[in-house]
């Protein structure tokens, strides 16, 4: 797992490597001023650091059945014997594993 100083680095690089930027203002399209530039390198890192820390979350709840499944399963599990429910679960968890 990357740093969140190396994923800054990263972040600086890819602003660097898609100069000019530019804006919208008034109508006008203009570039990123220096602070605009240093702006973006704050964002990009900070959502690169979010994407590591907590991308797994996101991932997890796009994968997860919806609750009213999940209670359908947890239900048909008890009356079967079966565990289809845990299996779903330890999948999603498997397939999306929390970082350490």
């Amino acid at each position: 797992m990357a740093t969140k100083e190396e994923l800054q680095e990263l972040a600086d690089q890819e602003v660097e490597d898609a100069k000019p930027m530019f804006k919208q203002v008034n109508n006008d399209r203009v570039e990123f001023s220096d602070d605009d530039y240093a702006q973006a390198k704050i964002d990009v890192g900070n959502s690169k650091w979010d994407d590591q820390q907590n991308g797994y979350k996101r991932s997890r709840q796009s994968a997860y059945l919806p609750i009213a499944d999940q209670l359908d399963m947890q239900y048909w599990d008890s009356v079967n014997d079966t565990t289809l429910w845990k299996d779903h679960i330890a999948k999603v968890k498997a397939d999306n594993p929390k970082p350490e």
